[in-house]
């Protein structure tokens, strides 16, 4: 399922652009919006700045630097064109013709033409010196105050976790350490190695954790903790090596087993000394 895009809008010269971003890294600034300032048929305003020979070489060294998959050969079929009466370019062409990133079309409701930040600057200051300057100025602001949420989540996540310590080192013992494995574990063939770590680290093979999880998607390892992962990691490595030394199934669950209880309390201890020490500051 696709990510639902986060909008946010900065303000410059009374006018409101948007910016949208699916994974907070990547983030696109409407060329649409900023076209509005020149123009009410932004359209051509950007179709306008997409004819100079200027911007065709400036988009094509943007993707270059920044798209492993960009069409070299069709960049520069379009940066001989440009520039002549004859030419026209639209984003839709540019993204279709050449594979770019830095720019993207967006159909619907909210839709437009959107940008990496450096690009909408670009055009920005094509369009006028002085309005690029207030966007820069309010994207400015934006960043910092970004910067600023941040911060007061990590300290609100830090009280959290002073409060809770007790909590949650209990509720460890009681759900995510291991239990060491009965004997009629141990003494199962288990076909899949990928089940054996399953067995040794939560207990149950793959097949019975659908079973009791029907209304879940995913799978076992979907649902694990990050501490558990961790020590996964350390599992296979070391069921690699068992299996070199040539030991048996049944003896290398065990092994496997006990490294899991063992590694999980480590890990959990160092949480434990590590939160003792913020409640200490």
């Amino acid at each position: 399922m696709a990510k639902k895009p986060i909008k946010e809008t900065i303000h410059a010269k009374g006018l409101v652009i948007s910016i949208y971003t699916e994974d907070f890294q990547n983030e696109f600034i409407s060329l649409t919006d900023i076209a509005r300032y020149k123009s009410d048929e932004p359209k051509d305003v950007i179709k306008n700045w997409m004819r100079s020979k200027d911007t065709i070489e400036f988009l094509g060294l943007w993707e270059q630097l920044h798209n492993d998959v960009f069409k070299g050969v069709e960049f520069d079929s379009f940066r001989k064109q440009a520039g002549s009466n004859a030419f026209t370019m639209s984003p839709q062409k540019w993204i279709e013709n050449t594979n770019a990133i830095g720019i993207v079309s967006k159909s619907g409701r909210n839709g437009g033409t959107f940008a990496y930040s450096d690009i909408a600057f670009e055009f920005a200051s094509w369009i006028s010196a002085e309005f690029k300057l207030y966007i820069i100025k309010d994207y400015k602001r934006l960043k910092s105050d970004e910067s600023s949420k941040l911060s007061l989540g990590w300290n609100l996540n830090r009280e959290i976790s002073k409060l809770n310590y007790r909590i949650h080192t209990d509720a460890i013992k009681k759900n995510l350490i291991p239990a060491e494995l009965k004997p009629f574990q141990i003494s199962m063939t288990y076909a899949n190695e990928a089940d054996v770590l399953n067995v040794a680290l939560f207990g149950i093979t793959s097949k019975q954790w659908r079973n009791e999880n029907a209304d879940k998607s995913g799978n076992i390892r979907d649902y694990a903790t990050l501490n558990q992962l961790l020590v996964l990691a350390n599992m296979e490595s070391y069921n690699a090596i068992l299996i070199e030394q040539g030991k048996l199934q049944p003896e290398r669950l065990q092994l496997l087993n006990k490294l899991a209880i063992r590694q999980l309390k480590a890990i959990e201890k160092i949480g434990i000394d590590t939160i003792k020490k913020l409640e200490e500051k």
